[in-house]
Parts: structure tokens; C-alpha cells; sequence
């Protein structure tokens, strides 16, 4: 198996495969609604000049997260 690092460390042009979230509560209800999913595909698409937030595709949405959301959710290649 590949080894799973944060969505957070995609660069714009990257995309990776939901592999686990980390997220308790509300905040990981939130991530589901949104698509982030285990097997969902996501492309990063932008990042802001300060890191955060950055602009995420998924399922043919884009969705603006965190970093400190990002690094909840975990991902492979």
C-alpha cells in the first residue's frame, strides 16, 4: 500500500485519493457532505499566496478548505 500523507500537501496540478479522515465531530460531517470520502478523487487547484485556504476538486465541485481541515484528511497517489 502506498503511504498516506495529508491533503494539505498537494500543490496546485496534484490529486490524490481519500484515503482516511482524521476529523472527530462536526467537523468530519462537514468533510463527508462535502465528498471527502474514502475512494474519492481530489485535485488541488489553487492555493492562497499564505497557504491557506486552498481550492480543492472534488466531484466536479470546488470546494475552499483550511489548512488546519486539510491535514485531517488523508490521502494517497
Amino acid at each position: 500500500m502506498e503511504e498516506a500523507f495529508p491533503l494539505a500537501r498537494l500543490s496546485p496540478g496534484e490529486h490524490g485519493r481519500v484515503w482516511k479522515l482524521n476529523a472527530q465531530g462536526p467537523i468530519r460531517r462537514r468533510l463527508q457532505d462535502l465528498g471527502l470520502v474514502p475512494g474519492a478523487v481530489v485535485e488541488c487547484v489553487a492555493q492562497s499566496p499564505l497557504g491557506t485556504p486552498s481550492a480543492y476538486r472534488i466531484r466536479g465541485a470546488v470546494i475552499a478548505l483550511r489548512k488546519k481541515d486539510a491535514q485531517s484528511v488523508l490521502v494517497t497517489w
